[in-house]
């Protein structure tokens, strides 16, 4: 940061060059501050994204760090360097870790304490020494490779939004380069001692990088946050609460009543005596055997295939692509499957089990008509004996 070090010269020009570098100095802190009000509003509303928390916290030291070399005059002794360094390292340690919590809440925070726990006492050996220089290069370097880390993070998951993940990627390195050039700079000038902040082409970029790269990456940072937050009401609209799959408005928004379906299976399930296990083992116990079903039907269906909760204990499953046979012996396997749970209604030692009614599309059949001849054979099912599998006939047969 052109806040962040420095070789002097003539007295007029330095205090031009004060002014300037103050003046960058807070537009850097106002930036900061309003993006970190910003995260800090996205978090209270959204308590469970703690990515938002960890940067809103990361930039706020960032902020308390800027205003105290705002606040130097030129100076560039102790006081004025290693404390808002250090505010800044763990600010930028902070970030990296709200990045891996935006790729995925199950990442691990190690790698960005480790950061830290090694960032932090490398910087501040060179100035507690009186190498001013050798520890604000230290500190750029530190700050480049922390915000190609949070570079790295974000490539990792363009999937979910190539271009603004992209263009956060790109605006992190661009950052991280130039804190890189201001080490280069003092490196190359063998600055290993400063007596006031530097005045190079690297420092007004890396100035320049900041002021704008804290803008560009709040601004995609928070839409990033809003298309997620909007993606996760719409993927609540769709799913059933309770076991995660499709609830019936979704299947229907996905398949339409008078959607012609070739090619397609539909298997209906219905959990046997269901009524019973609620009333002699409690709606939370019924919770969990419905849950367990859903499970299990995940595990022995495709990526492909459609699984819906239609309400109650009735389930109904969409298989593309597979005929009667294939079809039945899906059904088949999910049946036997949840048979082998041994889940026992009350204490009779009764088995809970599943009946299924299996239909397949005829020539341009609507999704409806496949579905209601799918109900129809559970209905059979049931009645035959409930725990098994029945298959419509071919529609031009019916």
């Amino acid at each position: 940061m052109s806040a962040l070090s420095a070789p002097g010269r003539d007295e007029s020009a330095m205090v031009d060059d004060m002014i300037d570098n103050a003046t960058l100095l807070i537009g850097i802190a106002f930036s900061s501050a309003s993006l970190m009000v910003a995260l800090l509003i996205g978090w209270l509303n959204s308590r469970h994204e703690t990515y938002l928390a960890h940067g809103a916290l990361g930039i706020g030291l960032i902020v308390v760090a800027v205003t105290i070399m705002s606040l130097r005059q030129g100076r560039y002794d102790l006081p004025f360097t290693l404390p808002p360094f250090t505010l800044v390292l763990i600010g930028l340690s902070l970030i990296y870790s709200g990045s891996r919590l935006f790729r995925s809440t199950a990442a691990r925070l190690r790698p960005a304490l480790l950061f830290a726990l090694i960032a932090l006492p490398v910087q501040a050996v060179p100035f507690l020494m009186g190498y001013s220089g050798t520890g604000t290069i230290v500190l750029n370097v530190a700050a480049g490779i922390v915000l190609l880390l949070c570079a790295r993070e974000y490539w990792l998951i363009r999937h979910e939004g190539w271009i603004a993940m992209a263009a956060n990627t790109t605006i992190y390195i661009l950052v991280a380069l130039s804190f890189f050039a201001c080490a280069a700079v003092l490196a190359y000038e063998g600055s290993w001692v400063l007596t006031a902040p530097a005045d190079n082409w690297a420092e007004d970029f890396n100035s320049i990088m900041t002021l704008v790269g804290l803008t560009g990456i709040g601004a995609i940072t928070l839409t990033l946050h809003h298309a997620r937050a909007a993606r996760h009401h719409q993927s609540e609209a769709h799913t059933d609460a309770l076991t995660g799959v499709l609830n019936r408005r979704a299947l229907f928004e996905r398949i339409g009543d008078n959607e012609i379906v070739p090619d397609l299976a539909v298997i209906m399930f219905d959990l046997d005596h269901f009524k019973q296990i609620n009333d002699r083992l409690g709606h939370a116990y019924g919770d969990f055997v419905l849950k367990r079903f859903a499970d299990i039907m995940r595990a022995q269906l495709r990526d492909i295939d459609i699984v819906a909760r239609l309400g109650g204990e009735e389930f109904c499953a969409i298989l593309p692509g597979h005929d009667r046979a294939g079809a039945r012996s899906v059904a088949e396997r999910i049946r036997e499957a949840f048979a082998e749970t041994s889940i026992t209604i009350g204490q009779t030692g009764q088995i809970a089990t599943v009946s299924a009614g299996l239909a397949t599309s005829g020539t341009n059949e609507t999704f409806s008509s496949v579905l209601r001849r799918a109900d129809a054979a559970l209905y059979k099912a049931k009645e035959a004996g409930r725990n098994q599998v029945h298959t419509a006939r071919f529609r031009s047969a019916a």
